[in-house]
């Protein structure tokens, strides 16, 4: 009689994101990391990398997310933590804790994965560095972050991205907290990932980097991103090498998709639109209401599941997002569950458990939406989504001015000016704009900076000529339309 094979998932390169306070030494520490990789070394630089790259140390793979600051962290500027497996917390030596630093601590710990604290300009001048590691501690200290010294488990790593002292035992440090969490990936489950960067090319038309958490993405592949269909007609790797396929936590860019898709969105097979699905019927559904609360039946595999998903949702309305909880319970999504939720007008979200076929033919027949989780940040992200999308259903939106982008310029080190001439209204600095292409937005964010001639100015008005510093950074090119935008 043969024997039935048992497919055992493998150990996967741990995914590695860095956030910490603006100018506390991100880029720089990626960019020393990048040049002495022995990966690097072996493709001949990184000159091509998509968003995401990978490095060798000491003969095992790391997945490092190249996109702080990019969309990819900007819905809560924690998607990107989210996306990772570790997170490492960059505090410069000279200031410590900062504004945005305290921010990505919230981030991370919501995300519930390790982290790793890496003080950074260890090398600068006149710095006392026992004391200031000192000052440190305390101040993770007070945002509930315990280094290994204060009694925790997170471990603190003084480097210097600019020298490289330090570098090589954080790397170190990153195999450690991966082998000790034992990452595992299967390459032949249902493959799982997330759009990390997206953008419209002139000739390859909609072109997304996929980090693919799980599973194997092949060329010819149908896939759904988010809403968005296709068929993948060409891959490559972060180092612009032709691939056919991909395993977990493996970052790729992919061709053939219908449009492009949000950074952010979750990565399917054809036919799972995850989010989308459930806020457009959501929101269609509560046009119109009087109530702006979400009905929502809870069913998880365990009591104390239940009840970590209901303190998670205590926040929701602390907010002023209302989410009512009609009924929870432990077991599969049944019959009786699906007639409840059709009579109140409620959702169903399921953790860790199953729906029954007869359960699932009744929700469909009635409309009832049904989602069900493994993870937990997922669901309470997904909750987010369309509760937003129910408070803003009577919002609407007035164009302040539009423009047209007639040549780009480098500003800084990271930033490009968008030197435009404004066609319609005016722009003044603060205004929420929007870059579109083709009539399809391409990003989002606030006009930091407005210039005309080499002058910083407040405002400009139709027939002028300026240049456009954007907050965050919006990849665009000649021809391309802004418009400036407010919420009424």
């Amino acid at each position: 009689m043969k024997s039935k094979q048992i497919k055992v998932s493998k150990a996967r390169p741990p995914i590695v994101t860095i956030l910490g306070h603006v100018d506390h030494g991100k880029t720089t520490l990626l960019d020393y990391i990048r040049k002495t990789s022995v990966a690097a070394k072996e493709h001949g630089g990184i000159t091509q990398h998509i968003g995401a790259y990978q490095v060798e140390h000491e003969g095992k793979l790391i997945t490092l997310i190249d996109t702080p600051g990019h969309a990819v962290f900007e819905k809560m500027r924690g998607r990107g933590a989210k996306v990772a497996d570790i997170a490492v917390l960059v505090v410069a030596a000279d200031d410590g804790v900062m504004a945005q630093t305290v921010e990505a601590i919230r981030h991370i710990q919501e995300s519930q994965i390790p982290m790793i604290v890496a003080v950074t300009k260890t090398d600068l001048q006149g710095i006392d560095l026992k004391v200031q590691l000192g000052k440190i501690k305390k101040q993770l200290s007070d945002t509930q972050v315990l280094v290994e010294e204060y009694g925790g488990d997170v471990p603190i790593v003084p480097l210097s991205g600019k020298t490289g002292e330090g570098v090589d035992k954080l790397m170190e440090m990153i195999t450690l907290v991966a082998e000790m969490h034992e990452l595992k990936g299967d390459p032949e489950r249902h493959v799982e990932g997330v759009v990390i960067e997206s953008h419209l090319d002139k000739f390859k038309g909609p072109v997304a980097t996929l980090l693919v958490r799980n599973g194997t993405l092949k060329r010819g592949d149908q896939i759904m991103v988010g809403g968005v269909k296709g068929k993948i007609r060409g891959m490559f790797d972060w180092n612009g090498k032709v691939v056919d396929g991909v395993g977990p936590s493996t970052p790729v860019e992919v061709l053939g998709l219908e449009s492009v898709p949000e950074v952010g969105m979750l990565l399917g097979q054809e036919g799972i639109a995850k989010i989308p699905t459930i806020v457009s019927s959501l929101v269609d559904r509560l046009r119109g209401s009087e109530t702006k609360s979400l009905k929502v039946v809870i069913k998880a595999d365990k009591q104390g599941s239940v009840e970590a998903i209901k303190d998670a949702l205590g926040k929701f309305n602390a907010e002023e997002k209302h989410i009512e909880i009609v009924l929870s319970g432990t077991g599969d999504i049944t019959e009786s569950d699906v007639e409840l939720a059709d009579s109140i007008k409620a959702i169903i979200l399921g953790f860790n458990v199953k729906i029954s076929p007869t359960a699932s033919k009744m929700a469909e027949a009635a409309k009832v939406l049904v989602q069900t989780y493994n993870i937990i940040y997922e669901l309470l992200e997904d909750l987010d989504d369309v509760v937003e999308s129910m408070l803003k259903v009577d919002i609407v939106e007035e164009v302040l001015g539009k423009a047209t982008v007639l040549a780009e310029f480098p500003f800084g080190k990271d930033q490009k000016i968008a030197g435009s001439r404004v066609l319609e209204g005016g722009f003044s600095k603060g205004n929420k704009i929007r870059v579109l292409r083709d009539e399809q937005i391409i990003g989002e964010g606030k006009l930091l900076s407005l210039r005309k001639v080499k002058e910083e100015v407040t405002s400009v008005g139709k027939g002028n000529e300026c240049g456009m510093i954007f907050d965050p950074q919006v990849d665009f090119v000649v021809g391309d339309t802004i418009e400036a935008f407010r919420i009424i």
